[in-house]
């Protein structure tokens, strides 16, 4: 086995987040074991981007819009749809127009009643707003009312992934007269079970907000206070851990898991990410090498995985070759152990490919990322004598130094899924964001298409045969599933979500 000196951890979401300074913020409050009310204190690795709703982002930015707004639908923590502001829904034959009947007793907070009229207006506003998930919305052609609480969205083909992304921040619903207004960035109008508090917020260190006395789903509402208390630097977060300072917390450094383990915090695990080798160039255009199959194929034998998730993920993770979830339709557990870490077999797999004496590749480098962790993964394929050359790249450059097709292959963490629609749209399709040489072949074409329009089983099946695919023919060289950790203090309880890396606001409670 590879030998590897053990590393500090760090994850690629809280490096891109890092900011100059930070903030270990307030005590956390008292609610008491068993009871409502009180002050959850929520420590967060990502301040709010924006509160205007059709630019609002999700992920770890989930907590601002789910205090603020309502979607149209949410997920459960299995990720089962349900209902919300739309209490049913039906499409057409076709599944071209989605058809959604909505509450008619939702009040938003400037006193105006939500109509089907608002909801559209939000719908279309996000779909051509500045969020990095307005794709989630592509395939809308228009949404209108027709009538108070009869919303109509009509769309360009099918797009399965509709229903999922109305349950997140393409859902979340503005009055129509507000979806333009720039004010609303820093003092949103939203009919959620909070109240940004801006007298008591301060922008970029502690969000602060109350509870919305007039809010139409009170089993939504566990606290009559929320803080969202950012922290940018893992010591910082620590520190507010061991003395108590916040409820339940994201978590920056997974070697700081023991130490907030013995301070009485538990530890909620979940899985949403993998990581490790994205091989964009599959065509060769850059580095004519990785267009060949076996060296896509000897790059993936040349991981020893086992030791990279010690190293690097402090071993919270599974090993995996496939970027499919295990919740997925797609999802083939055979597929995560298909390739054997095997140094002399992917020399000679580098060999009947031509390159018995290997080749260069330069990858880009962010400072973020502790600088062993980059010699470990060039180290890696030194073995099998492909030379990694290093770009230095600013925190804040490095995805679009990716996503512009600068790079042939990167070291990244990506979503999977959270379906195999979405996951073949974000990273797999020849026009998804993630494949940025925009590679493709017939098969995954095919195979697409019918995730898109057949039945339940017939997407399940291609889902599994793209998925094979995949990893037989090497599109990637992933290394592991990093585990997800959100801590929670002994008087609190959480449960995980399924597709996002911290829980819905209200699976937070008291316990």
């Amino acid at each position: 086995m590879f030998k590897f000196k053990r590393m500090a951890a760090a994850t690629l979401v809280a490096a891109a987040l890092a900011l100059a300074g930070c903030s270990t913020g307030g005590g956390a409050g008292e609610t008491g074991s068993g009871s409502e009310g009180g002050t959850l204190t929520w420590g967060v690795i990502a301040q709010a981007s924006t509160f205007q709703q059709k630019d609002m982002r999700w992920a770890n930015e989930s907590p601002y819009g789910q205090a603020v707004y309502d979607s149209l639908l949410i997920t459960n923590p299995d990720f089962e749809v349900e209902p919300n502001l739309a209490t049913k829904w039906e499409y057409n034959s076709d599944n071209t127009v989605l058809t959604l009947t909505l509450r008619d007793d939702v009040t938003f907070t400037n006193g105006e009643t939500m109509t089907a009229k608002d909801a559209a207006a939000s719908l279309l506003a996000f779909r051509d707003g500045s969020s990095p998930n307005k794709s989630l919305l592509r395939f809308v052609s228009d949404a209108k009312a027709v009538d108070d609480t009869t919303l109509e969205i009509t769309l360009s083909e099918p797009d399965p992934g509709l229903l999922t992304a109305i349950t997140q921040n393409a859902g979340l619903v503005a009055p129509a007269d507000k979806v333009d207004d720039p004010a609303t960035a820093t003092d949103p109008v939203g009919s959620g079970p909070y109240i940004l508090n801006t007298s008591e917020t301060v922008v970029g260190s502690s969000y602060v907000f109350d509870k919305n006395k007039d809010y139409w789903n009170p089993d939504h509402q566990h606290y009559d206070k929320l803080i969202l208390q950012v922290y940018n630097a893992a010591p910082a977060l620590l520190s507010a851990v061991q003395g108590g300072q916040v409820n339940v917390s994201n978590v920056i450094d997974r070697t700081t898991l023991p130490q907030m383990k013995a301070a009485g915090y538990t530890l909620n695990e979940s899985q949403l990410d993998w990581q490790g080798f994205l091989i964009m160039d599959r065509a060769g255009t850059i580095v004519p090498a990785l267009g060949n199959v076996k060296v896509r194929q000897a790059i993936n034998m040349a991981l020893d995985r086992e030791a990279l998730l010690k190293a690097i993920g402090s071993g919270y993770g599974e090993v995996t070759d496939q970027i499919f979830a295990p919740w997925s339709a797609g999802y083939d557990k055979k597929l995560d152990t298909h390739y054997k870490y095997d140094v002399t077999g992917a020399k000679k797999l580098l060999a009947e490919a031509g390159y018995p004496d290997g080749f260069e590749v330069t990858m880009p480098r962010v400072g973020s990322i502790p600088a062993a962790q980059w010699t470990l993964m060039a180290d890696q394929l030194s073995q099998i004598g492909i030379t990694v050359k290093y770009d230095d790249v600013q925190p804040a450059d490095f995805i679009s130094a990716i996503l512009g097709a600068k790079y042939a292959m990167t070291w990244f963490q990506l979503q999977m899924g959270p379906t195999d629609w979405q996951l073949a749209q974000f990273q797999i399709a020849e026009q998804a964001t993630w494949n940025p040489f925009h590679y493709t072949t017939p098969e995954v074409q095919d195979w697409i298409a019918t995730i898109q329009t057949g039945t339940e089983d017939e997407a399940a099946a291609a889902g599994k045969e793209l998925n094979t695919y995949l990893v037989e023919n090497a599109w990637n060289a992933p290394f592991y599933r990093p585990t997800q950790v959100f801590v929670s203090d002994a008087n609190t309880q959480v449960k995980t979500q399924v597709g996002n890396v911290v829980p819905y606001l209200w699976n937070v409670q008291p316990k």
